[in-house]
């Protein structure tokens, strides 16, 4: 724990509350859709255009945040619009308006995202990056256990009364921007000569990056192409047979593994390598996804959303711990904002296409589909080399 600085540590705690707030909402998010008329293949594109939303601003605050060599006014804005749009997707229940609010909550995190993650890379070494990423997952991860912990004990008093848990998620997103201005700002960020930023000028950070960099994003995005909305396993364990609850239960279940894991898969990956660690991760997914397709049994769906915790684990902080370490530190918020702008474009079209492909075949195809995807984007990971042996070259 030495290498956890007070800084990760306030910036986990705003993780925290802020998922706990998000996540309140995220497993009776398509129950409660679904109850205001948006169909499957709505729901799939509100999720897909709210990514794409977030990532494309991603991209842009990343390169302004580097621009400018500030990072902490991007995290507090980022996660003030976060908390504001709760309240409001209860309160404007028309299509458009929903889409509306989605979008605030979506850009919001666009706009952190980026400097967030800059400034845990600059509070780590090349040698404790899986270490740092990973406690900022478990600790973030962390608030989607208790999230929707609260939720389900909110609907076992107040069943099927959605609209107040978007108020009082409201109070944890508030709690994360106050805790937001505990952070400090480093000396020395205010001295960059200020330049102009183009919405889509950090589109050219792809032309200038290092090989190594478009090697890797082409693989996740690739991966991110067939790997849609956490919605659509919930609605395929909804689909299954079990009730409202076991299907927030299953989904608590799922974060619950995935906090505990995410630190020490971190410290795993700072000694064997990030590059294993990944791949096994990707490895779990195929075969979670491939028992999606035709489990209906529930306990299967526990072990299966078990091993969908360990694969979270192994890729989601160990993918941005790689792109630091095969990256420049002045592009640090640039490089993980771009490759996050892509992926979230990639995002909406996957949760997209999920849809209509359930929609048009059933679960099952959808489930097949990305897991026969993902085995080749593993072939081609194998292929890319070691972050440590790319950065040695560069």
């Amino acid at each position: 724990m030495k290498y956890i600085t007070k800084t990760v540590w306030i910036l986990s705690l705003v993780s925290l509350f802020t998922d706990t707030a998000s996540e309140m909402l995220y497993p009776i998010m398509p129950i409660y859709l679904k109850s205001i008329g948006f169909s499957i293949v709505l729901i799939g594109i509100l999720e897909g255009v709210a990514e794409a939303t977030a990532g494309l601003s991603k991209g842009y605050f990343g390169k302004r945040s580097d621009h400018s060599g500030k990072r902490v006014p991007f995290v507090q804005i980022g996660y003030t619009l976060s908390a504001i749009s709760k309240p409001m997707m209860a309160i404007f229940i028309y299509p458009l308006w929903i889409f509306f609010a989605r979008t605030i909550d979506r850009f919001g995190k666009g706009i952190r995202t980026g400097a967030r993650d800059a400034i845990l890379s600059d509070e780590a070494t090349t040698e404790t990056k899986g270490k740092v990423f990973g406690f900022h997952r478990s600790m973030d991860t962390l608030g989607a256990v208790i999230g929707p912990s609260l939720a389900l004990l909110y609907l076992y008093y107040y069943p099927e009364n959605y609209k107040t848990l978007f108020f009082i998620a409201f109070i944890p997103g508030m709690l994360a921007v106050l805790a937001s201005f505990l952070l400090k700002e480093k000396r020395g960020n205010d001295n960059k000569p200020k330049v102009a930023t183009p919405f889509f000028s950090f589109l050219t950070y792809w032309k200038t990056s290092p090989i190594a960099y478009k090697k890797l994003v082409i693989g996740l995005l690739a991966f991110t192409l067939f790997n849609s909305s956490d919605v659509f396993l919930l609605l395929k364990a909804k689909q299954s047979g079990l009730d409202d609850t076991m299907v927030i239960g299953v989904y608590i279940f799922y974060n619950l593994i995935y906090a505990l894991f995410a630190f020490p898969i971190g410290i795993i990956a700072d000694k064997i390598g990030l590059k294993k660690v990944f791949v096994i991760g990707l490895v779990l997914f195929s075969v979670v996804y491939f028992g999606m397709s035709a489990n209906t049994n529930l306990i299967m769906f526990f072990v299966l959303f078990f091993l969908y915790g360990i694969y979270a684990s192994a890729t989601e902080g160990i993918s941005k711990a790689w792109i630091s370490n095969i990256t420049d530190k002045k592009d640090t918020a640039t490089a993980i904002g771009t490759f996050s702008g892509f992926q979230s474009i990639c995002t909406m079209l996957a949760s997209s296409l999920a849809g209509l492909i359930w929609f048009q075949f059933g679960a099952t195809m959808t489930f097949l589909v990305s897991a026969l995807a993902t085995l080749l984007v593993i072939l081609y990971i194998l292929t890319i080399p070691k972050p440590e042996t790319a950065r040695n070259e560069a």
